[in-house]
């Protein structure tokens, strides 16, 4: 069945104290054209600065996911995405009177409540989905993370944690059906953290705002009545803090019996939202954390890019040995007989890789002077190869590349390590090694047979046609 995409009907908003910067802050969801997306405002600062909620704007993600561009950076936006992610809002704009959303219960429910006032609204165009067709991976041995995403006809969830303290073991759960058991079942559980991490934190800067009342505190270890008195003061609680029967600070008595794994999944949800679109799989996670779950969503980002190319351009395989075609590629560059030099796509990584293929044949017209009793491909064809690969590159990693040319201005180190024959096949490995939004400079290297024949550094810039 086609859903359509989502916003809110109205303005809503609510205040509170940011968990790790401890400030005042009012958040105030606002509705949002068709395929927006979701973009943060901080009505705080000078111009009202703009920060879209995508993975390109991570700029943290140790103890919260945070967004920034420049100096102007949004904290812990995982549970306000979570609660977008969970009603299934796709076009919002959210304004913050400060750099951080206000923490609420620590759960979040407090962005779902205020949603759910505001509204929903259906809109008049289809919501776009990334339908996982094969298994993406994640794994950080050393911290025992693996995250597996397999195919399946809607976004599932399940999660294991597995703690050495008693409080909590191991823990699992799954969510199925965003629209039967998120706002119920998920969307309550508040986040939670161990009674050692709690000054360590604190020292480190961080859980300014920290309440009883925000989180559920597990104590790991013995503690002495002087600690408990000392974290009382710092944290000013209002009420006495001591160790008591369940493992946990006050006895706080649980949401659910395994209510932190669903935070968990929870906040998974919300870091997934920063792939800039829905997804169509089954996510299984084995201790994942924010920084587990940002690598995932680049990954998965990748593979939504690439399928946009595939898309875009009509031709080519999604799967196998390479991604676009020879019409595929006359679709995205500009260039022409006879001086189209590149024929298939292997691989892009948008923004920072491409691989592509050149067939050396003995037909092509500069090998009637170059030579003609010993035909050697010219240097300054294989590195004019080299930077069309790297404006397929650039072209793709702007807004309306239709529209624009890429100019070379310098070409820096190049050598020529063997010389290039009809019959070879030359494979370009093209690096973005900084990026901007007019310009950019890359790292070439030309193959043939795995041997380097030819690399090079250019710099280009982007004009409009």
């Amino acid at each position: 069945m086609i859903k359509n995409q989502r916003t809110i009907k109205t303005r809503s908003s609510f205040s509170g104290v940011g968990l790790h910067t401890g400030v005042e802050t009012t958040i105030t969801f606002v509705p949002a054209p068709i395929n927006h997306g979701v973009t943060f405002i901080r009505t705080d600062l000078e111009n009202s600065p703009r920060i879209p909620a995508d993975i390109e704007h991570v700029v943290d993600s140790m103890r919260g996911t945070t967004l920034g561009i420049g100096d102007v950076k949004v904290h812990t936006v995982e549970h306000a995405l979570a609660a977008i992610a969970g009603l299934q809002i796709d076009n919002l704009i959210v304004e913050l009177s400060n750099t951080e959303p206000p923490a609420g219960d620590g759960s979040v429910m407090p962005f779902v409540q205020a949603l759910l006032k505001a509204g929903i609204a259906e809109q008049d165009a289809p919501k776009n989905y990334l339908e996982i067709d094969s298994p993406i991976s994640y794994s950080d041995k050393e911290k025992k993370i693996d995250i597996v995403v397999a195919p399946s006809d809607d976004l599932r969830i399940t999660f294991l944690i597995d703690y050495p303290n008693k409080a909590l073991g191991t823990q699992y759960t799954s969510l199925v059906d965003l629209d039967k058991e998120f706002v119920d079942e998920f969307a309550p559980s508040r986040t939670f953290c161990f009674l050692s991490e709690v000054e360590y934190l604190y020292d480190a800067g961080l859980i300014k705002g920290g309440r009883l009342d925000a989180a559920v505190v597990f104590v790991d270890n013995e503690i002495t009545p002087e600690r408990l008195q000392r974290i009382q003061e710092r944290f000013g609680f209002g009420e006495k803090v001591f160790v008591g029967k369940t493992g946990i600070l006050n006895d706080i008595p649980l949401r659910f019996y395994n209510e932190p794994v669903r935070h968990k999944a929870v906040d998974l949800l919300g870091d997934l939202f920063l792939i800039g679109v829905p997804i169509k799989g089954h996510v299984l996670a084995a201790r994942s954390g924010h920084e587990a779950n940002v690598a995932l969503a680049k990954q998965i980002r990748t593979v939504f890019e690439k399928k946009v190319l595939t898309s875009k351009y009509g031709t080519g395989k999604t799967k196998g040995e390479y991604l676009l075609d020879i019409n595929a590629v006359l679709k995205a560059m500009p260039h022409r007989y006879p001086f189209l030099l590149i024929d298939r796509i292997i691989d892009v990584v948008p923004r920072k890789r491409v691989v592509a293929i050149k067939n050396v044949t003995f037909n092509e017209p500069q090998f009637m002077g170059h030579f003609p009793d010993r035909p050697v491909m010219p240097g300054v064809l294989i590195v004019e190869a080299m930077a069309q690969a790297g404006g397929f590159m650039l072209l793709n990693a702007i807004e309306e590349p239709e529209k624009k040319l890429v100019y070379f201005m310098g070409i820096d180190g190049v050598r020529f390590r063997k010389p290039v024959i009809p019959g070879d096949q030359l494979r370009l490995e093209i690096e973005m090694l900084q990026f901007r939004p007019n310009s950019c400079r890359m790292g070439g290297k030309a193959f043939v047979d795995d041997k380097i024949v030819a690399e090079g550094t250019f710099m280009a810039v982007v004009v409009e046609r």
